[in-house]
């Protein structure tokens, strides 16, 4: 059977303000804190890139003009377009303002202040041959209480989410990366303060939700000491 192609269209959650950031990180948005001299955002336009995406969304908010400055139009062979909030509406109230920027029916969502090494063209694929109509990427943490955990059961499909600090314990937890078809974004009501995590995925339980277990390396830059991190993982043998 021919393998099918990855997505076309990745779109980037780099929108964000950073507060827990702010004691490290105070000159500039979140998705621009400096990484081994590099913002963090090109780690993740790598990613993409190599995956064989040619087109990537920023929906940028907060100095979203830094963003623009800082990455241009194109970037490893990738054209930038920039969806711009004039006032926050959160994950999913970002990806619906960025709808008329979606020539895919699927693309690929990535947020745009953490990394997981996952293989984002495997990712895909499972999407598709599941026949899925969201698929997020959940890596297993020791502590489960800040990120929230994600509950997978058989086969992959995704039964229930638990807010963070609800449950104590190791589990599998939001990495950040998902497939999603376009109709889950349109669903959204627009210029509303949406979350995707709290109000869009738990609402796909049972409607082709499925969660894709990933074993690479994970982070997000979060907190000063996670984005200590960052400059570990992205060492030069990573890179």
């Amino acid at each position: 059977m021919k393998r099918m192609k990855v997505a076309r269209t990745a779109v980037i959650l780099a929108g964000g303000r950073g507060l827990r950031l702010r004691s490290v990180v105070n000159d500039r948005p979140k998705v621009l804190a400096d990484v081994r001299g590099r913002p963090f955002l090109a780690y993740l336009l790598d990613q993409a890139a190599s995956a064989g995406i040619r087109r990537a969304i920023l929906c940028v908010g907060y100095r979203a003009g830094d963003v623009q400055v800082a990455f241009g139009k194109t970037f490893a062979g990738m054209d930038l377009l920039y969806s711009r909030e004039i006032e926050l509406l959160g994950t999913g109230g970002a990806l619906r303002l960025a709808l008329p920027l979606l020539e895919d029916e699927v693309f690929l969502g990535m947020n745009g202040d953490s990394f997981c090494d996952v293989n984002l063209e495997e990712v895909w694929h499972s999407h598709h041959e599941r026949q899925a109509r969201a698929t997020i990427v959940v890596t297993e943490r020791e502590d489960v209480r800040r990120y929230g955990q994600v509950t997978v059961a058989d086969e992959g499909v995704v039964v229930a989410f638990r807010e963070k600090k609800s449950t104590v314990g190791s589990g599998w937890v939001n990495a950040g990366i998902y497939v999603l078809a376009k109709t889950v974004i349109e669903q959204i009501p627009p210029h509303t303060v949406v979350s995707l995590e709290r109000d869009v995925l738990p609402g796909c339980i049972g409607n082709g939700l499925f969660g894709f277990k990933s074993g690479g390396s994970f982070l997000d830059i979060g907190t000063p000491e996670s984005y200590r991190k960052a400059a570990e993982l992205f060492s030069k043998g990573k890179e």
